[in-house]
């Protein structure tokens, strides 16, 4: 049994694919302690700044004065407080959807809204490019998954058109996470709508940075999505832009009891501690308030993209805080982001299978904490280093 894990593993190692834990030492910032070493990093999800921000650390602290560490069980027993239901409610406001359910992670409310809604004798429509948790989720859910090329609305109209099933549920990313493109929302609800299909939308990356006072994709854009479409179903997470932890589906309140009463992620595990879901709530404050963090990050992604220029490795398209590097080896971009570690500049090297063979890449995150002269020389530092390969 373990020299076949032992075999395993070592396949994975010599095909350039083991992942390695970094240990930090402080708290989340633009810079990372490793060991002795500081790193600039651009490697984080937290897009805002707000994973560390104080009045955000004051009311976890106030939260966990007033409600104790842990929720000591599930939603559904008796683990579901007044600031859980407060906060589901001032969620539901924030993304102006009926109603919301918290999760303690999107992998889990990815899970419950699938599992949930279709079945074995229905069928998934899926982005060839979405996330592991929506493809994990259309697997359990044993129902047909049927995978499109990445943002083509054509091709899944074409699918939709040509099947009956009782039940259909298209998935997608709202922010591509490895790409960083955005979904054509808009385009993929009104196709659901003419073929009698759900949409989930991943807004994981987009909520709290997209939209009007960062509510999300559902508000980005000058075109009007149809947030009354009973075949809208979003999903926010809270651990990126909104620098906490947990998740949310908001929809229709119909769509909302039914994960109450059938989502297993939701009822058959203990509740999100309700400290921090207290200090949700100041995230949310300051998400609304604190226009500036989503316009300097425009900045930042500006003056990136303006910064760096290179005849060999390209910036992928995209105007969200994930600026990914295409490279093309796993063997390059790892060499490059370990000569960029050595520069104390630290940026991932994102490799099969998260991104398909050939494609591997470094995935640059910008977040609102970065300074215009940390972008600078990381774009510098980039031009310089890429010539020494």
């Amino acid at each position: 049994m373990l020299e076949e894990l032992t075999q395993r593993l070592e396949q994975r190692k010599k095909e350039g694919l083991f992942r390695h834990r970094l240990m930090r030492q402080n708290p989340q910032t633009p810079y990372v302690k490793i060991a002795t070493q500081l790193n600039l990093s651009f490697s984080s999800n937290d897009y805002l700044g707000l994973a560390n921000h104080p009045e955000v650390a004051a009311a976890l602290c106030h939260g966990t004065l007033q409600y104790g560490v842990g929720s000591g069980a599930s939603h559904l027993i008796s683990g579901h407080s007044a600031v859980h239901h407060e906060l589901e409610n001032a969620l539901a406001r924030f993304v102006a959807l009926p109603s919301a359910l918290l999760f303690s992670t999107g992998y889990m409310a990815n899970i419950a809204v699938v599992t949930t809604l279709v079945g074995r004798h229905d069928a998934v429509f899926a982005d060839k490019l979405n996330h592991a948790s929506l493809n994990d989720a259309a697997l359990l859910s044993k129902a047909k998954l049927i995978r499109y090329p990445h943002l083509d609305v054509e091709n899944l109209e074409r699918a939709l058109a040509r099947t009956n099933f009782p039940n259909k549920l298209v998935l997608t990313d709202a922010v591509f996470s490895m790409d960083g493109d955005v979904a054509p929302i808009k385009e993929l609800l009104a196709i659901c709508q003419k073929y009698g299909a759900w949409l989930l939308v991943d807004d994981a990356h987009g909520f709290g940075v997209l939209g009007r006072a960062g509510k999300g994709v559902l508000h980005h854009g000058l075109e009007q999505i149809d947030l009354n479409s009973p075949h809208l179903i979003y999903m926010g997470t809270l651990g990126k832009a909104a620098g906490v932890f947990g998740a949310f589906v908001a929809g229709q309140s119909e769509v909302i009891e039914m994960l109450i009463q059938f989502a297993r992620t939701y009822g058959y595990t203990t509740a999100m501690p309700p400290a921090l879901a207290y200090a949700i709530m100041q995230s949310l404050v300051l998400l609304e308030q604190e226009e500036w963090r989503r316009e300097k990050l425009a900045r930042l992604i500006t003056l990136l993209r303006d910064r760096y220029q290179s005849s060999r490795w390209s910036l992928l398209p995209s105007l969200t805080p994930i600026q990914p590097l295409l490279i093309g080896e796993s063997e390059t971009a790892i060499q490059l982001s370990e000569m960029l570690r050595r520069e104390g500049i630290l940026i991932p090297a994102i490799r099969p299978p998260t991104v398909p063979v050939g494609q591997a890449r470094l995935r640059i995150s910008l977040s609102a904490s970065h300074r215009e002269e940390e972008v600078i020389q990381l774009a510098e530092t980039l031009q310089r280093v890429e010539r020494m390969i």
